[in-house]
């Protein structure tokens, strides 16, 4: 066989893989993210304030992204890349469905802290995993792929949960029907493991010493200014039912229009960072951060607008930061450099979601400038880091 034929065969089968996988995303998306298009206006219900809200979303991040540090580190040390993919899906499958039997508030924050557990302990793992297979297609392209078959469920599952909510008019009737996807992302996930034996465990990098570079921790340091400052989902839809200014049902399907929009510009940004590199995450973040002054002053229209920004920011960040650490470092320390980036970026966000939660409260003119502010800087930091970048 031919060098060229060998590596079209490679080609194919990584964009199998890295399709499986997307498969499962999308299940899992299905799950989650039906459960988060209104996550916000439920803990209302169950008598959280906005403050108490902040604190559920950030803790729920938080223990999402910074437990990857040590999962990631785990999943380097051990190699037991599948094992902790399969057993974060597993979480997934018990904890949302649970939050239909949620009594209050807290009880509720706990479960939703328990999923974004899963979603630590598989993060690292499953991108390591994929990060092996998108080196054969292009990391912006094959993370924009995935992405994109993610975000496919993460419409899926706010829409589904519109319906629930509209036949059942309320929230609480929504979560149990999710454990139907939750369990189609678990079970898809074992048949990618049998039927990928190529992808079973990817091949370590050469052993080396040497720290991750310096270049790296400036990244990470412009992630976390961007996570600071970026305001998550259920904080607009908390304001929109506070405010009356969308019907409860209406609020997921908002969110589906979200997720929709992420998976188109993240797919699109994928194939423009190949070619133009973090750039393109620098430019998205300046777009994103107006998702603050239209969700919040410039009524139903700005929300719709709002809906925009804030999916492209989402965009770019799920594919393009990805795809900066897969550029970055070595297969051997990848792990370790995804939970680091994931550990900082939701130890960041937790600190952004109580201050943003408290000033949504207290004074949103402070809120807005506090959030642009500081996506804005990272949108520079990240631009300054373009020649650097390139030349890693």
């Amino acid at each position: 066989m031919s060098a060229t034929a060998t590596a079209e065969q490679r080609r194919a089968t990584a964009m199998r893989f890295i399709v499986t996988l997307g498969l499962v995303s999308l299940f899992a998306d299905m799950t989650y993210e039906g459960a988060r298009s209104i996550i916000g206006p439920f803990l209302q219900n169950l008598g959280a304030s906005g403050f108490q809200m902040g604190l559920v979303i950030g803790l729920g991040e938080m223990c999402a992204a910074g437990l990857r540090y040590f999962s990631g580190r785990l999943a380097d040390r051990s190699r037991a890349y599948w094992l902790l993919t399969i057993g974060g899906y597993g979480i997934n499958l018990i904890a949302v469905p649970a939050l239909a039997f949620a009594g209050n508030w807290m009880m509720a924050a706990l479960l939703v802290v328990a999923e974004r557990t899963g979603k630590a302990v598989r993060g690292p793992a499953r991108d390591v995993l994929l990060s092996s297979a998108t080196a054969e297609v292009g990391y912006g392209w094959g993370f924009g792929i995935h992405r994109a078959l993610d975000q496919t469920g993460a419409v899926l599952g706010p829409l589904w949960v519109a319906l629930a909510v509209a036949r059942s008019h309320g929230f609480r009737e929504a979560f149990l029907p999710l454990a139907i996807p939750a369990a189609a992302a678990l079970l898809s996930l074992l048949v990618a493991r049998t039927v990928h034996p190529a992808y079973r465990t990817p091949p370590a990098a050469p052993k080396d010493s040497a720290k991750l570079p310096p270049v790296f921790w400036i990244y990470v340091g412009a992630a976390a200014l961007l996570a600071f400052g970026y305001l998550d989902f259920p904080f607009f839809a908390y304001y929109w039912v506070r405010h009356q200014m969308f019907h409860d049902a209406t609020i997921p399907v908002l969110y589906a229009a979200a997720m929709a929009g992420e998976g188109a510009t993240g797919l699109g940004l994928g194939r423009l960072y190949d070619r133009f590199g973090i750039a393109m995450l620098s430019a998205a973040t300046m777009v994103s951060l107006l998702a603050l002054p239209l969700g919040f002053w410039g009524g139903p229209g700005g929300a719709m607008l709002a809906i925009a920004c804030w999916a492209i920011g989402m965009g770019a960040q799920s594919v393009c930061l990805r795809s900066g650490i897969a550029g970055l470092v070595s297969m051997n320390k990848r792990g370790s450099a995804f939970g680091a980036l994931s550990g900082v970026f939701g130890v960041a966000w937790f600190a952004g979601s109580a201050l943003l939660g408290w000033l949504l409260d207290h004074n949103l003119l402070a809120m807005v400038v506090i959030g642009m502010g500081a996506q804005a800087a990272a949108a520079g930091i990240f631009l300054g880091l373009r020649s650097q970048l390139t030349a890693s």
